[in-house]
């Protein structure tokens, strides 16, 4: 089967598209969506089915109307999974789902499943997962740390959210090392701007800024302790299994749902309280031996989580909703390809980088903004940073 995924965001690409990969099937990821891209990549590799998901750049309003003017008249099956449920479903994963009109969403909470089916669209419950590619131990002595987080803060989600279970949740794992003194390494966005939420200043050397999506692995199997933040009780991060798949030791919030999912003290760890959290921390400290168990017994149960195992759980449910036929989840040799891949056999490539014009980009090499224009079937002057332009056919 042949599979296109409309998304550019690494945080997406690596993960379930590389599943479909792994249980035998071609897959074809977008990278930045332009119209004369989408209607070239449905018109040469032909899929059989159509994904797109989560909430990123690809998203933005005018490229919702361009998926469904593309997609729609195609008749391919197309699928939505919503990985912002459930608080942004009424802001946003339902009016895209109004715009785009996927044949069948997902959804990361298993609550909006109904919700969907209410609102007469196919739905059914897709968790998040890792893939090894990406996630797998790999030490390094930058990120040699005892206590990691890597997360943003999202004290904007504060102002309207106050009552949002991640912020109890922060506060059950981070404010107890804060009002100690002891140092937490963050990596992530926001964090010089939550004193208010977590009751005391973080100290600027220790915040690190962002993180390359795929240089996380490095920070989960390096620190001693992964704080990892849960967002609801009844539904895990993504982190969670990336953590784990990285063999990193997390310590989290004891809900539900990761007592549903795993073994706590055995897989991994988790905290009720301010309390348990440090005294957690400066047990397992004096344990390294019982760290190393409990980092080799979660990357062995998160083994069943892989990615390779949800592309084969959609494939499956496609079939019993009637979505795909039968013979969908037979695999041959998978393939992973980004088009702009494709795009490089024939043409010479360029990325759009900040402050850059059609000008300066015709100047650097020696085409006219014309020739630009008419080989990107540009109707304006108008250019997207990381966006690729063909310079000229080679």
């Amino acid at each position: 089967m042949r599979v296109l995924f409309l998304e550019n965001n690494p945080m997406w690409i690596y993960g379930l598209p590389k599943g479909f990969c792994d249980a035998g099937h071609t897959v074809i990821v977008s990278g930045p969506l332009t119209s004369e891209g989408l209607n070239d990549m449905i018109s040469n590799f032909q899929p059989d089915l159509i994904f797109t998901m989560g909430h990123t750049s690809e998203h933005t309003p005018e490229k919702q109307k361009m998926i469904k003017e593309y997609v729609s008249p195609t008749k391919i099956p197309h699928v939505y999974w919503a990985t912002e449920d459930p608080g942004y479903t009424l802001t946003f994963s339902l009016p895209l789902i109004q715009t785009i009109k996927p044949d069948f969403v997902f959804t990361i909470c298993p609550s909006r499943v109904d919700f969907y089916k209410d609102q007469q669209i196919p739905a059914a419950h897709l968790d998040f997962g890792y893939h090894s590619s990406v996630h797998f131990p790999d030490i390094s002595e930058k990120y040699e740390v005892s206590l990691a987080v890597v997360a943003n803060g999202y004290p904007m989600l504060y102002e309207t959210r106050p009552d949002h279970y991640r912020f109890k949740a922060l506060r059950s794992l981070l404010s107890p090392f804060l009002e100690e003194d002891i140092r937490i390494d963050f990596w992530g966005r926001y964090w010089d701007q939550m004193e208010h939420i977590l009751g005391k200043k973080i100290p600027d050397e220790w915040i690190h800024g962002f993180l390359p999506y795929t240089e996380a692995n490095k920070v989960y199997s390096s620190a001693d302790f992964v704080l990892g933040v849960q967002n609801h009780d009844s539904q895990v991060t993504q982190r969670t299994y990336e953590v784990l798949g990285s063999g990193g030791l997390l310590l989290t919030n004891d809900t539900s749902e990761i007592r549903r999912l795993f073994s706590p003290g055995q897989d991994l760890l988790s905290s009720n309280s301010s309390r348990e959290t440090i005294e957690l921390v400066k047990y397992y400290l004096r344990y390294p031996e019982e760290r190393t168990r409990i980092k080799k017994a979660g990357m062995e149960s998160v083994k069943k989580y892989s990615f390779k195992n949800r592309a084969e759980y959609v494939i499956n449910t496609l079939i019993d909703a009637g979505i795909l036929s039968k013979g969908a989840e037979s695999s041959g040799t998978g393939e992973f390809i980004h088009y702009v891949d494709k795009l490089k056999e024939n043409y010479e490539i360029y990325v759009i980088q900040p402050k850059d014009t059609l000008w300066s980009i015709s100047r650097k090499f020696g085409v006219s903004v014309d020739e630009l224009k008419q080989l990107n079937n540009l109707k304006t002057d108008i250019i997207l940073v990381n966006h690729y332009l063909k310079v000229k056919k080679k």
